[in-house]
């Protein structure tokens, strides 16, 4: 039995996500195009005559908003001037192949494009960094890199805003991310359609009321040229955890996603809750509200060999190497002296005897504590059984062997 489109009675050919309204191909385009435009007006986004950067990343979001937002400056007169800004995280395989989508874009939309790279503005790639660090928590990094990449590309290019493809599916998750992590100050401020006003240039969501599922429908109808291909170090990535999380309440209930946004946007937080104060990192000038921001922290730490994943917080493949070797360095010194500094507890090195002397009798530095270091052992007959209680002044041993 065939489906009729709800909106001009046509031959529908799919069902919206966001609504479960059935719908024909043209209707589609008009209702998806509104909406966005409508979005923008009700929220002012742009100004007649700004110079607007599109963060293009070759992906569905980023191409569909191209296309969009020409569309609609065309249709409706904005005025603007549009510019592609991609960010090349150096990752072979992945950036290198989404790249060569956005460069065919640039022709197709008769956009001009501008690339700024990690290698270029941080002496990073993120293949790189993930060299260095491993898989886990790489995400932080080059969530931090990009950011201030976009921000500094923007600033190359003198543009007014930043739009982004984020979508409906990508700030409920956010919300939950933030809620499960207990931050307030990112909760605030994670659903706000326009960030970024206290720094050097804002950045705009036009598709923050927009359905993942919608834009992938409309990319397909439209035979959208874009990239497709997961980065294939985002895997473990928290993020993940939450979009699963999203997905299975979908499925449940189709508004779930709007209604997590909604309640993200009425959250309110008290009075005597102090929030951080924006300010500029006193190195890069880049917006923070510490002395120094994140990206310079964990720049700092990839070029001293310690990667941090933020104030005191020390990427733990490098601090458990960095904590084997100094304790490589106490137990070479407890082999000569015994300087153990385990009180109240048996030193545990018994083969380590630096003479035979030094065995006959057993003054142990574990005051009050009995010796452990005790190996029943022919040529040490003194060590059989030794239970020693002598302290470090008592005993007339000038080196320990404990």
């Amino acid at each position: 039995m065939p489906v009729f489109c709800g909106n001009c009675g046509g031959k529908a050919v799919l069902k919206r996500p966001k609504t479960g309204a059935t719908l024909c191909k043209d209707c589609f385009y008009t209702l998806f195009e509104t909406e966005v435009h409508e979005t923008i007006i009700a929220n002012n986004l742009f100004t007649e005559g700004e110079v607007v950067a599109i963060g293009a990343s070759g992906g569905k979001d980023s191409t569909v908003l191209a296309y969009v937002l020409k569309t609609l400056n065309e249709r409706y007169n904005y005025g603007l001037k549009l510019l592609l800004l991609s960010v090349d995280e150096g990752i072979t395989g992945y950036r290198d192949d989404s790249l060569e989508t956005v460069k065919r874009n640039e022709i197709q939309y008769d956009m001009p494009l501008q690339i700024v790279s990690y290698e270029e503005l941080y002496g990073w790639s993120m293949d790189a960094i993930v060299k260095q660090i491993g898989l886990k928590n790489n995400c932080t990094f080059c969530g931090v890199f990009r950011r201030q990449a976009l921000d500094r590309g923007a600033m190359l290019l003198k543009v007014n805003k930043i739009v982004t493809g984020h979508n409906a599916d990508d700030i409920a998750e956010t919300v939950i991310m933030n809620v499960l992590r207990g931050d307030i100050a990112r909760l605030r401020r994670c659903t706000a359609i326009t960030t970024g006003t206290e720094g050097a240039i804002p950045r705009c969501k036009p598709f923050k009321y927009t359905y993942e599922k919608e834009i992938v429908m409309y990319a397909y109808f439209k035979k959208l040229d874009y990239f497709s291909t997961e980065c294939i170090y985002s895997p473990n990535a928290y993020r993940g955890h939450a979009r699963t999380y999203l997905k299975d309440l979908e499925k449940i209930r189709p508004s779930s996603i709007i209604d997590i946004i909604y309640s993200g946007e009425r959250l309110s937080v008290k009075k005597d809750v102090k929030m951080p104060v924006q300010g500029k990192c006193t190195r890069c000038q880049y917006i923070s509200s510490q002395p120094l921001c994140k990206a310079c922290v964990l720049l700092e730490g990839l070029n001293k060999g310690m990667p941090r994943l933020g104030i005191g917080k020390t990427h733990k493949v490098q601090r458990d190497a960095a904590l084997s070797s100094s304790q490589g360095e106490s137990i070479t010194a407890q082999k000569t002296t015994c300087a153990c500094s385990r009180p109240k507890a048996g030193c545990g090195k018994s083969n380590d005897y630096p003479s035979p002397s030094n065995n006959t009798v057993g003054a142990c530095a574990h005051s009050g504590a009995e010796c452990n270091g005790n190996s029943a052992r022919s040529d040490r007959p003194s060590r059989t059984g030794c239970a020693c209680k002598h302290s470090v002044k008592e005993s007339s041993m000038s080196t320990l062997d404990f």
